[in-house]
């Protein structure tokens, strides 16, 4: 465990933590830093994995499937957790424990504990989480958005293809599928992009963190913690071995299954008319908490193999 420490999460702590450093002593346009991760940063990693990667079109959709059904499982177990409190609360609690930061702290780890191979895996359920998450997301509340607007099944749809992510992925699909090759120069410029991403997307990581202050705790907030920390990577084994993911797709999943709350599930929340608050303290428990539980997973990985 103390080699997953040092090795796989100290890396990643050391840049996000400067991230929160830099974020409690200045103030940090953070709007500007996540627009370039998500509308461009994050498509040019896209583009250049799936145009590069040698994962099986079979085997990416065995893992996007089994991430669907690990996500599924996990916001049925948050709302139990929320039972008895009101509706805002449980709705909350449900998207903090289903809505798991699969692409700031995932892929980094995947790239640290599997290297390049993992983390094209890893990247494949990046793609798929973050279609999920903006479907989810609007889908979990249901209710009016701060505006007091009320979204339907248009709006989620508009609100996914709004992303250039899935453009791009779509793109960059149809490239490889067609065989049609990008020129040199075009490659190389979306992978000098795909490299920057990983540093930013950790820092961002640590801006939203040292920017948002110390929530309220209770034991419901906790309740959902261990069912995405201690829940998630069990969860993800036992549907693995169901959709029949074996060796280190599995692992991918586990490892995916095993990351702490997304800051976008806290963005979603407050877009969306959920409890800000509740979210925002099950980031900060299963942050803190996943140093310990993500080591554990790391440690125990090499006997899926």
């Amino acid at each position: 465990m103390f080699q997953a420490l040092s090795n796989v999460l100290l890396p990643v702590m050391i840049v996000a933590g400067l991230g929160a450093l830099l974020a409690s002593r200045m103030k940090i346009d953070q709007v500007t830093v996540s627009r370039l991760t998500m509308y461009l940063l994050i498509p040019a990693l896209v583009l250049d994995v799936i145009l590069r990667t040698p994962v099986r079109a079979a085997e990416a959709g065995q893992l996007g499937l089994a991430f669907l059904l690990v996500m599924a499982v996990s916001l049925g177990l948050g709302a139990v957790a929320g039972l008895g409190r009101p509706d805002a609360e449980r709705r909350s609690l449900s998207a903090a424990s289903g809505i798991w930061n699969s692409g700031n702290m995932g892929l980094p780890i995947a790239l640290f504990v599997f290297g390049d191979s993992g983390f094209d895996r890893a990247t494949v359920v990046f793609l798929v989480s973050i279609v999920a998450m903006y479907i989810v997301g609007p889908a979990i509340y249901g209710s009016a958005s701060r505006s007091g607007q009320r979204y339907g099944a248009a709006d989620i749809f508009k609100s996914v293809f709004r992303l250039p992510t899935v453009w791009v992925a779509l793109i960059a699909v149809a490239l490889r599928v067609l065989n049609v090759p990008l020129p040199q120069g075009v490659t190389r410029g979306v992978s000098l992009l795909a490299e920057a991403t990983l540093p930013l997307v950790l820092l961002s990581l640590g801006l939203q963190l040292g920017a948002g202050g110390w929530p309220p705790l209770n034991r419901r907030v906790w309740l959902a913690g261990v069912v995405r920390l201690i829940g998630g990577p069990l969860i993800a084994l036992g549907v693995g071995f169901l959709v029949g993911l074996r060796g280190e797709s599995l692992a991918v999943l586990v490892l995916s299954a095993s990351m702490p709350t997304a800051v976008n599930a806290l963005l979603i929340a407050q877009e969306y008319g959920g409890d800000a608050d509740t979210v925002a303290g099950v980031v900060l428990v299963t942050t803190l908490g996943s140093v310990l539980t993500i080591a554990a997973v790391v440690a125990l990985l090499p006997g899926l193999g």
